[in-house]
Order: structure tokens, then sequence, then C-alpha cells
């Protein structure tokens, strides 16, 4: 086991990081065997760090209170190592000797392949800061889970270490997260090095992560592709694209923020023709960011395509590569989480100001804020092997409410069932048809000329 000095830095580092889905602090008075619930969960579920010695952000003494000697930790890494139920592999452990302070014990646990339990027999999982104690069906689902091939760790023969060590994407990551590592034992600790024959090769999630161009590099297709679509019909002509789709390729935090910075640029004069009128179409730009980040970051990599994020004049489908991962289900996708890439999910996430800032909560964020925009909640589709999301130009209120408040803005502009289909985005002609009786039977609306042809009918307050 290591002991180092802190870096320069590291203690008001350590005493600014909040706990999440990756990391926790606790005391070094903590019980063994509760201590032992987190360890077991962190393993149970993407990884992450343990940090011992270090008092709650409520203590109003000196928060780092550390071991005084390593001996002193000897009864928590008994627990953890020896009686934990399988024992849990490719654990990092190291001492920080904050000299009058004490011994901080970090350490660092992989995502791993099998599950654990406590030395009672209990079985916990960690979701986003807290660990959740699991039974019964949900124990058998995460160990299907446990079993899925795991691509991102996947060694690439094509490059080697030396590779990267250079690498620009790679030496901004680490001046970001504050690494005072070499190039070479920051990937190591970050498990983006495969042992293959006693030789660590860089993996898939190293080449997506630090790669200039990971497309060129990995054998499988990586890239985003973003189209303009002049319509709104499923089946689209070639001569209906706005302009050639537009490839976008690099490593994927890029990718991530280019392909947001596309969509926003192309919907900037995007509208839809309501009756004689053009209306912008106003997505929430949080929605649009939380699916484009959950495309990216759990798609399955080890799938020949690209993403595919089509805009069309009344909607937007952003189609993710793979079926969704481990026990995730259409029914409790904003309930549960599980992370098909837990490494790039976490290196991802470790930077300041990250793209996916709640862990396991994107999309429901991006369904919140549909609602608050007044918009129907997004449409969530597993195919063949992919899974297709859609956000629609189509409102929350009732037929009627759209009817009303539409004839009270533009009293002078008759209004027709076409224009309520385009305004509400609904396509079926007899709700349409029901909600203008419901108003004529209540008194609010009448007809302009009842005599009209019925494709030519339309609709007026009643004076």
């Amino acid at each position: 086991m290591n002991t180092r000095n802190p870096y320069q830095d590291e203690e008001s580092k350590l005493l600014s990081l909040e706990e999440d889905h990756f990391n926790d602090m606790k005391s070094k008075r903590i019980a063994p065997n509760k201590l032992q619930e987190t360890f077991v969960a962190f393993a149970n579920a993407d990884g992450g760090d343990l940090w011992i010695g270090i008092e709650d952000i409520s203590n109003s003494g000196e928060r780092i209170d550390g071991f005084d000697t390593k001996e002193d930790a000897n009864d928590i890494l008994h627990i953890l190592l020896e009686e934990t139920n399988p024992s849990v592999e490719n654990i990092d452990i190291e001492f920080i000797d904050f000299k009058l302070k004490g011994q901080v014990l970090n350490i660092s646990i992989p995502k791993s392949p099998k599950v654990h339990y406590t030395a009672r027999g209990d079985c916990f999982l960690r979701i986003n800061a807290r660990k959740t104690k699991i039974r019964g069906e949900r124990v058998a689902q995460l160990g299907y889970a446990k079993g899925a091939f795991v691509y991102e760790k996947q060694p690439v023969d094509t490059v080697d270490v030396d590779d990267y060590t250079e690498s620009g994407h790679l030496i901004s990551y680490m001046n970001r997260v504050g690494s005072q590592l070499s190039t070479t034992s920051f990937l190591r600790k970050q498990r983006l090095l495969t042992k293959i024959d006693g030789e660590r090769i860089p993996n898939v999630a190293c080449v997506l992560m630090y790669d200039e161009e990971p497309q060129a590099t990995i054998d499988t297709r990586c890239a985003i592709k973003v189209y303009r679509l002049l319509t709104s019909e499923e089946e689209y002509r070639r001569e209906q694209l706005m302009e050639a789709p537009k490839t976008i390729n690099g490593p994927i935090e890029q990718q991530i923020l280019e392909s947001i910075s596309s969509v926003k640029e192309l919907l900037k004069d995007a509208s839809i023709t309501v009756g004689n009128k053009l209306e912008k179409l106003n997505y929430p730009e949080k929605t649009i960011h939380e699916i484009l980040v959950n495309a990216v970051i759990h798609r399955d990599y080890s799938l020949n395509d690209d993403i595919h994020i089509r805009i069309y004049d009344n909607r937007i489908e952003v189609i993710s590569p793979g079926k969704l991962p481990g026990y995730m289900t259409i029914e409790n996708i904003y309930e549960e989480r599980f992370s098909r890439n837990p490494n790039i999910v976490r290196l991802l996430h470790n930077l300041p100001n990250p793209v996916n800032h709640d862990i396991g909560e994107g999309l429901d964020t991006a369904r919140n804020e549909m609602k608050k925009a007044g918009l129907i909640d997004p449409i969530i589709e597993e195919k063949d092997n992919s899974v297709k999301i859609t956000i629609q130009h189509k409102r929350i209120s009732s037929l009627e409410d759209i009817i009303v408040t539409r004839l009270e803005l533009y009293p002078e502009t008759p209004i027709t069932n076409r224009i309520v289909r385009e305004l509400s985005g609904e396509d079926d002609v007899n709700k349409v048809k029901k909600a203008f009786q419901k108003l004529r039977q209540i008194g609010k609306i009448e007809p302009v000329d009842p005599n009209a042809n019925p494709f030519k009918f339309s609709y007026k307050l009643k004076e």
C-alpha cells in the first residue's frame, strides 16, 4: 500500500469535493461493517472512491482527521478486503499523509463484473450520493446485467500507450481535473489500459476520450450525424434535406458540445406553418442537451453505426445504437439507472462543469423541461438494435384550450381543423372535430359559415 504526500492544493480540493455517485467521504471512526455497505455499493454500481479520515462538512472542527499510522486502518481493510463476498478485485489503496492531521485512506473501487455482498449477506447498490439495499429480483437483475459484455474495456491493438502520452486532449483533461500524475500513471489509474499478455494496451474508452479522431482508430463507427429535414413525414426524400448531413467526429466530449451547437444552429431559423402564419420551433435547450448527452454516453460502441439526430419540421429524433442496457426498460427508465459505459460516464462527470451533470437523472430533466415549456413528454422507443427518443412540437394543453386561446389571440383569423392539428401536433382529424363540437355545445364558438363546404369549415368565437 502506497503512502504519499498530498499534491499541491489537494487538501482544499478534497474538502470541496461533493459526495456523489462516484465519491464518498467517511470519518475514521466509522464502524467497519457500516463502511462495508458503501464499499459493496460502489463495486456493484459504477465504481468510485472512498476517502476515509475526513469528517462530515457539518463538523465544526478540523475536517481532516486521518489515521495516526497505517496499522490503525487494519480493521477497516480486513473487513473490506477479506470479508466482502466475493472479494472485490483490482482495487487501488493509498494513504495520503497530511502530517499532523493524520493519514487519509483513499480506496479506489472499480465497477466489478460480480455481485458482491457484505459479511452479513446484504447487497447494496450506489445510486447518486446514497447506497440502496436491494433484494430478490433486483439482485437477480443486477447479476444478469453484470454478465454483460463491456466493450469500453476492449483493448485497441492499433495504438499503444505512447500515442497518448503527449495527447493534447489527455493533457487538457488532466489539467482540468487537477491531476499531477504522469500521463501513463493517469491512464493506468483510470483503468484506460487493458492488460494483454503482460502488456498494457489503450482500450476503447481511452480512444473515445482522448484520441484526435477515434472514428479512424476503432473498428466501429462512432460519429454523430445531424440532419435538417424539410418535412414532417417519416419517409423522406434526398431533396427534402436542407443540406448534406453534418458528420461530427473527434473525442466524445467534443462531439457532444459540437452536436448541441449544430442542433441549436439548425433550429435557429426552423419554423412550422400554422394556418397562414409561421411559428418558430422552440424546444427547451436543457431537453436537447440531456437527450444528446444520454445518447453519446450510453450508446453501444460495439455496433457499427453512428448516432443520428434528425430535425424535422415538427419534431427532433435522436437514434442511439444499441438496445437499453442491463435491466433498463421503457417502463423503468425514469426510475432506474444503469451505465453501459461506466468509465466514460465517470470520466466525463469528474470534469468541472461536466456535460453529464445529473447522474442518472438526464432523461428526467429532459421530461421536466418539456413540461415547463407546455410540450408533451419525450417519446422513448426501443427498436431492433437502437433506442429512439423523439421530442415533438405537440402541446400538453387540451385541444379545446388551444382552440380558444388561438381565437382570443387572433380574433380576426378563423380557425380550422388543420390549423388546430398544426398547433397541437395532434394528427387525428376526428379528435379535433370532437373538440370543435364540444365548444359549440357550450356556446363558446360558432361556425363562420354554417353552409360552407366541409373541407373549408372554420370557426370564430361566439359573439
